[in-house]
């Protein structure tokens, strides 16, 4: 185990304010008065309600129109809630979600800095947590009320402490450690469900490690904080529902005809309106109850066109990796060019390092294990930018940086 030296952690620190400082320039001197998207109003909503009383629920004050409003995990809305940042009803981002969401990305440099540090030395902590500092979707995603800023900070704390319980030489201190994850990877699931896919992925991991009683630990304790969740669900909507329903819609939105292997409804006018009709054969159905039905029409029609499917996946892989499909092009080209520009910069170099990353004896699995999670999520559903963004992007800026500490390797 590397521990950092003075100098190293006055460095990380430094690359950690000069996040900080651009994510709250970025917020509070561009990212002004800028009209909230149907998430943001979806997540704020919410947030007001519960901040209220009134319980986890929609109102009249979403201007949904014709778009579904989307059974949410409670993670983001509480954490919305607990800043009381639904009320009055906001018409762009509040300002202390922008200014605690800053925090947050500063605090996300500094642990990408940590990951970096543990796994390939000080030079490369240093170098991912400037990295991380300066990277545009990094600075960016704070100042909108939406739950990537928050899941990127969880999920990464999360890999951060299942590597130690994985290192720990002491069985106790393994399995404390595995418990604590737990109870992280529970927290990241409330935020993003998708957290869920990666626990497979480490139980196997740690069971191949001969670590059965640490896989326990961490498989008790993500259950322990999502079961009664579950239960609230299972009262609530007479059905079970594990966390939230919007996996049905968002696994039938990558998997139709209409599909083009990238980006949500709003990137695909024509399978937006292919949804509405969907909806319109079901009158009166909540998301809770359309869940099922969006997979089973997903499923009916991946069994019906094997061959147009595997394309589909195909165009899913491709997108994954190469940023340039549907839901880029709604965006402006300035847009456009600060996120496929630092993401095409840095890919090369994150290749090269992880491969060294790889074969080094302080390999960070749970981290690369938590990425190739949400490479299998980009390809069971669709890949888009705000999946990217939490686990991938952090990945690659600090394989990348591990080549500025290949002889610590």
């Amino acid at each position: 185990m590397i521990f950092a030296d003075p100098r190293t952690r006055r460095l990380i620190g430094a690359a950690a304010l000069l996040g900080l400082f651009l994510r709250l320039g970025f917020a509070f001197f561009y990212w002004v008065d800028k009209p909230l998207t149907h998430d943001e109003h979806e997540y704020l909503t919410l947030a007001r309600n519960l901040a209220a009383g009134n319980g986890f629920v929609y109102d009249s004050a979403v201007e949904s129109g014709t778009a579904q409003r989307f059974g949410r995990a409670p993670g983001y809305p509480l954490f919305l809630a607990a800043l009381d940042a639904g009320r009055p009803v906001p018409s762009s981002t509040p300002a202390i979600v922008k200014f605690v969401q800053s925090f947050i990305g500063a605090i996300t440099v500094w642990l990408i800095g940590g990951i970096a540090l543990q796994s390939a030395g000080p030079r490369a902590g240093v170098a991912a947590a400037f990295i991380a500092a300066v990277y545009p979707p990094l600075v960016w995603i704070p100042a909108y009320a939406l739950s990537e800023a928050l899941f990127c900070l969880v999920a990464l704390l999360t890999v951060a402490v299942l590597q130690r319980a994985a290192d720990a030489d002491s069985q106790s201190i393994g399995v404390r450690l595995a418990i604590v994850a737990g109870v992280l990877t529970g927290t990241a699931t409330f935020i993003r469900p998708a957290m869920l896919v990666s626990l497979p992925l480490v139980l196997v991991w740690l069971a191949v490690r001969r670590q059965p009683a640490r896989a326990a630990a961490l498989a008790v304790a993500t259950a322990l904080v999502i079961f009664p969740w579950t239960l609230r669900n299972l009262r609530v909507h007479d059905r079970f529902v594990l966390v939230a329903s919007e996996g049905g819609v968002t696994f039938w939105t990558g998997n139709n005809a209409l599909a083009r292997g990238e980006g949500d409804l709003a990137a695909n006018p024509d399978l937006k309106r292919a949804e509405l009709e969907f909806r319109q054969g079901y009158p009166g159905l909540s998301a809770e109850e359309l869940e099922p039905l969006y997979y089973r029409a997903a499923f009916q029609w991946i069994a019906d066109h094997p061959i147009q499917w595997m394309t589909l996946l195909a165009r899913k892989a491709f997108y994954t990796v190469v940023p340039i499909g549907p839901s880029y092009a709604i965006h402006s080209a300035k847009y456009r060019i600060a996120s496929v520009v630092p993401y095409a910069l840095i890919l090369p170099f994150a290749v090269m390092g992880a491969g060294r990353l790889w074969r080094s004896p302080r390999r960070p699995t749970a981290l690369f294990l938590l990425a190739g999670s949400t490479v299998l999520m980009c390809l069971v559903f669709f890949p888009q930018e705000r999946f990217r963004i939490p686990v991938i992007d952090p990945t690659l800026i600090i394989a990348a940086a591990a080549l500025a500490g290949r002889s610590e390797l």
